[in-house]
């Protein structure tokens, strides 16, 4: 099977929801890990204005094909009526952090054999 790496960019207005986030994707194995940065400074424009204020920005590192259920799980469990979720495509990296990810990401079943 081909490993297709992806990162998924999603905020969060807190760090307690960015860890609840963090660990429900962990827990669950869609992600291998989620980077957590605090105090981003947001500008957008919601509901017809320019807003501002301070997030956590997530960064799930997961594969093409848990990229729809880290979604919905993400989805499901966000505070925001509209929650930023972007993925990006890992086209290239280190091989031994790319073999740590992918291990990362496969069955407990699997996990367990190796």
């Amino acid at each position: 099977m081909k490993r297709e790496f992806v990162i998924a960019l999603v905020t969060a207005p807190n760090l307690k929801t960015a860890r609840k986030l963090a660990r429900a994707a962990l827990k669950a194995q869609l992600a291998a890990c989620v980077n957590l940065v605090p105090n981003l400074e947001s500008h957008y424009w919601w509901e017809g204005g320019i807003q501002h204020g301070t997030e956590v920005l997530l960064l799930f590192k997961s594969s093409a094909q848990r990229i729809a259920a880290l979604e919905k799980r993400v989805v499901s469990l966000h505070p925001y009526d509209t929650p930023e979720f972007i993925v990006l495509r890992g086209i290239q990296g280190n091989k031994r952090y790319l073999d740590w990810w992918a291990g990362c990401l496969r069955s407990k079943a699997a996990s367990s054999r190796v």
